[in-house]
């Protein structure tokens, strides 16, 4: 089903579900969280080991994550498709970052559910795949009944996605070399960065896909971010992401190659 963004879909799925308990990443997007307040669900950060999450009736996944980078194991995502085939929960992975891989290679979790995909979605976005974040094109595969359920809901609620932004998504979904030379570009700006980031003091955790570096100095992220604010270099802090964030920050690599040669220049004089 086409989706007018991955963002629309994450924030109003819980109320399309009527959900009353939404499980997430303990570090993690943030509209998880503020989708689970909107539909007045209470929601829940967890650790990413699906055989400790309590009882809900929707739980978030996000490989590669948006904001550490951090890719799930095989292990883990069958252990979420066990949690959702023994609870009867709708387990959602957003893979908007899916292609993005480089350390690790990022797997989609319907390739382990064997065929059997109820109540699990993968969810995967035109935005960070082709640049495309202007025209909301996005999309959800998976169980067939349950994106029935939230098609009846949106005939109602709105929230299509008009025609020519769909040919659009057909023409960016049927072309993979913009997305190879894409992922080419963010893993190079990512080899320049980490080796000067190492170099005062930040060490790199995770950050093995996507478009991120996730780093800390074991400092207050506001702090890390203070001195990189100091060079000109604007970071977010860790956070924003949840309390299990709050000593690192997020570097994204969405700069120009330009803007990325200068930022590693930066870190580099600030040495001298």
């Amino acid at each position: 089903m086409p989706l007018i963004g991955s963002k629309e879909f994450v924030a109003w799925l819980p109320t399309f579900l009527e959900s009353k308990k939404v499980l997430f990443p303990k570090v993690a997007y943030p509209t998880y969280n503020v989708g689970a307040i909107i539909a007045g669900a209470e929601p829940i950060a967890v650790d990413l080991d699906a055989d400790s999450w309590p009882e809900s009736d929707l739980a978030w996944i996000n490989s590669p994550s948006n904001p550490t980078g951090r890719v799930h194991s095989e292990s883990e995502l069958k252990s979420a498709i066990k949690y959702s085939r023994t609870h009867k929960t709708a387990v959602i992975s957003d893979e908007c970052y899916l292609e993005f891989g480089n350390t690790v290679e990022p797997q989609s979790i319907l390739k382990f559910t064997q065929g059997q995909n109820s109540n699990i979605l993968a969810v995967h976005s035109l935005s960070k795949r082709s640049s495309m974040a202007g025209y909301r094109g996005a999309f959800v595969i998976g169980d067939s009944a349950l994106i029935k359920k939230i098609l009846e809901i949106r005939k109602h609620a709105g929230m299509m996605v008009p025609l020519p932004i769909q040919h659009a998504m057909i023409a960016a979904l049927s072309d993979d070399k913009h997305v190879a030379i894409q992922r080419d570009r963010y893993n190079k700006r990512r080899q320049q960065l980490i080796p000067a980031l190492e170099s005062i003091g930040f060490t790199i955790d995770f950050s093995d896909a996507g478009l991120y570096i996730w780093c800390t100095r074991g400092e207050d992220s506001w702090k890390s971010v203070e001195a990189l604010a100091k060079l000109g270099i604007l970071v977010t802090p860790g956070i924003f992401y949840g309390p299990d964030g709050g000593e690192h920050v997020r570097i994204a690599m969405t700069a120009t190659d330009e803007a990325i040669a200068d930022a590693v220049n930066r870190i580099t004089a600030s040495k001298a």
